[in-house]
């Protein structure tokens, strides 16, 4: 794999389980960290596998993100939220725009909401004791808690909770093979909006508007696609990552066992620890960036122009920083994972979706002593067609309840 004669096809071959990133990438960050790679609709990229190597990518603003997000981006990705949000934007265009919204997602503002979370979370997991053994944790808690947490953010009431959740989940479907889907629910937002403008209250979606109005150059499409995508990053993902998380530790029974609920040091090591291990998309490879002029990287000249693809999942498994990187250790103390990305585009949501995980993980720990898996992992399904991977069940079961 050293030989940059001929590009590299991407996607790499798969790993046998969803618990490990392509052993090719092993290889790569060895032999040739930054590879040439052919996609496949026939133009070529590069493939970034180290740890240093992908986040100067997330961090040298010659990695552009707004030169990936048009029309003709390498890879595909969230359609119009890719072009028109945050994600898809660089200073100091992205600079203003973030600064408008990122007062609401403060580490301080964040732990305001740890005791009403936490509340939230033990009246979740009380409905599911009362439904089971067995009993669904997306359907009691892994879904319906961010929902419940990003809406509440928003002042979307209870009864329209469901009917934005759904927009939610069109948004990260398959933009080209059903795009009226992803349309109609920006269509949605915006009418949201409108209503929001005509009825403003105390909450994010007020305030972003408010905003949003102070500045001439921002555009209602651009104001659409962030509120969109606050909202779906908000929820989607960390749905999935407690889904997820669930099913490592089902694997790792020795480590669930010595992790108790109720040493919060703990379980936010743990957290950190498996927001590294697990793999939340097929390829592990987050927002692709186009070089604006010509960088080296890895050793690698690269031209301008090129798009250069940044393997996260390769670098949160790169042994040059993590030891033992391929195995889980809920006690790393040392863990600079780039599960959340860096640089500008920084998870907005990082603290808030860590607040979340943690108090959802550690009550379940606490509450529910025995927690594993109720059916054989072999028949659990994902649903097709969506850029993370997202369970359609999650049966689990318990032994006794502690309250």
């Amino acid at each position: 794999m050293s030989s940059q004669q001929s590009p590299i096809p991407y996607p790499l071959d798969p790993a046998p389980t969803i618990y490990h990133p392509a052993p090719a990438y092993t290889e790569l960050r060895e032999r040739c960290p930054v590879a040439h790679v052919a996609l496949p609709d026939g133009t070529s990229a590069y493939l970034a596998t180290r740890h240093a190597d992908v986040r100067r990518v997330f961090t040298d603003q010659r990695f552009s993100r707004a030169a990936a997000a048009g029309p003709n981006r390498p890879t595909r990705e969230l359609g119009s939220l890719a072009e028109d949000s945050l994600i898809g934007m660089d200073p100091p265009r992205h600079t203003t725009m973030r600064r408008a919204v990122s007062h609401a997602f403060t580490v301080r503002r964040v732990e305001a909401l740890r005791p009403t979370v936490a509340t939230l979370v033990d009246g979740m997991i009380d409905a599911m004791v009362a439904a089971g053994p067995p009993a669904d944790l997306i359907t009691h808690l892994s879904a319906p808690l961010p929902i419940y947490v990003i809406s509440k953010l928003f002042g979307i009431p209870e009864q329209d909770r469901e009917r934005v959740r759904q927009w939610s989940d069109a948004l990260v479907g398959d933009w080209d093979a059903d795009p009226a889907a992803p349309k109609a629910a920006l269509d949605a937002f915006a009418e949201l909006i409108a209503q929001r403008r005509r009825e403003p209250g105390d909450d994010l979606m007020s305030a972003l508007i408010g905003a949003w109005d102070t500045h001439d150059d921002l555009t209602e499409r651009e104001l659409v696609s962030v509120t969109a995508g606050i909202f779906v990053g908000g929820h989607e993902t960390t749905t999935n990552q407690l889904n997820l998380f669930l099913l490592v530790l089902a694997r790792h029974p020795e480590q669930l066992a010595g992790l108790r609920g109720d040493d919060p040091v703990a379980v936010a090591r743990a957290v950190e620890e498996l927001s590294r291990f697990i793999q939340l998309g097929d390829h592990g490879v987050l927002l692709p960036r186009v070089t604006t002029e010509e960088v080296q990287l890895g050793g690698v000249r690269l031209p301008a122009g090129a798009p250069v693809l940044p393997a996260i999942a390769s670098a949160n498994r790169d042994e040059e920083v993590f030891t033992g990187a391929d195995r889980l250790d809920l006690t790393r103390a040392h863990n600079p994972h780039l599960a959340f990305g860096a640089g500008p585009h920084h998870c907005l949501g990082a603290a808030l979706a860590r607040m979340e995980l943690q108090e959802a993980l550690g009550a379940l720990l606490r509450r529910l002593p025995g927690l594993r898996l109720a059916v054989d992992e072999a028949r659990l399904r994902f649903r097709p067609g969506l850029v993370v991977r997202s369970l359609e069940a999650l049966p689990v079961t318990w032994d006794t309840v502690d309250r």
